[in-house]
């Protein structure tokens, strides 16, 4: 493994080099042995947590000379630090179709979605081809995009999210294990972007989940639970003030008292005529 980190990094700029060194000191062999309970490769892994890559892009920086270099070392690690300092202004669609054609796993295919692919101009266009490609995580980056632009692409309008329906339709008999899992995850997502397109998602999962059996049935009960969770968990915290009054509102609202107002009241913890406060206080400045 050091060796090929070496090989790779001469070949590329200083920063490449440096960084691939400090990949390869920083892996944990703990981190690549769980690896594998969580479905990912680890042949070509060091071991180095995603909070850890986190934090080094931070003092890397963007740079997208740097994010194509690490790409094109190959290694696990590499490619995900390469989604963190990546310039999505700065990508191509050739150099988006080549990146989700290495797609391995579902962490490189949702991190690459989540951080760089679904913060370009030309994520739109990538979701018609890529939710027709036969390799299973190259599909599933259609939908991990999509599920990406729910959350990250604020100026969209619904319509465009609505014509991405019969995608999802078209890929929830897909019975591949991540495939299934991508389209489900587009699915809630746009049910939870807003009260429209909830409506539309919840429609569509209606009908994928009257099959008997089958990916679509499952994707489509998913998503109603969830969607129902959803909703339940909103309603908890959006009623008006009509429904429930804030404490101003009640107090308020309070019947007039009928007893004689605290300020004419003598008060509870006036001090006996036979302790004054005064001597009280001279007794403590006294001591």
């Amino acid at each position: 493994m050091a060796a090929r980190a070496r090989a790779a990094g001469t070949t590329g700029s200083g920063d490449l080099a440096r960084t691939l060194a400090w990949l390869e000191k920083s892996g944990s062999q703990t981190v690549r042995d769980g690896m594998a309970r969580y479905g990912i490769p680890s042949e070509r892994a060091f071991g180095i947590s995603v909070g850890a890559l986190k934090a080094y892009a931070r003092e890397l920086g963007k740079s997208q000379t740097l994010a194509l270099g690490l790409w094109s070392a190959g290694f696990y690690e590499a490619r995900m630090l390469a989604a963190f300092v990546a310039e999505p202004a700065a990508f191509d669609v050739a150099q988006m179709n080549a990146w989700a054609k290495d797609f391995d796993s579902w962490a490189i295919c949702d991190t690459v979605c989540f951080h760089a692919f679904d913060r370009t101009p030309l994520a739109w266009g990538r979701l018609t081809p890529w939710a027709a490609a036969k390799a299973e995580f190259h599909k599933r980056g259609a939908f991990a995009l999509l599920w990406g632009l729910t959350v990250h692409d604020k100026q969209a309008s619904d319509d465009r999210f609505l014509e991405c329906l019969p995608l999802i339709e078209a890929a929830a008999t897909d019975e591949r294990d991540y495939v299934k899992k991508g389209v489900d995850m587009a699915l809630r997502a746009m049910g939870k972007r807003n009260a429209a397109l909830r409506a539309a998602a919840l429609e569509l999962a209606t009908r994928l989940s009257e099959a008997e059996a089958g990916p679509g049935a499952w994707i489509g009960r998913s998503a109603l639970r969830d969607l129902a969770k959803t909703r339940t968990a909103k309603s908890r915290t959006s009623k008006t003030p009509s429904a429930r009054s804030s404490p101003a509102q009640k107090r308020t609202t309070k019947k007039p008292s009928t007893q004689t107002p605290a300020a004419e009241k003598p008060s509870a913890k006036k001090p006996a005529p036979q302790k004054p406060a005064p001597q009280k206080f001279a007794a403590k400045k006294r001591r």
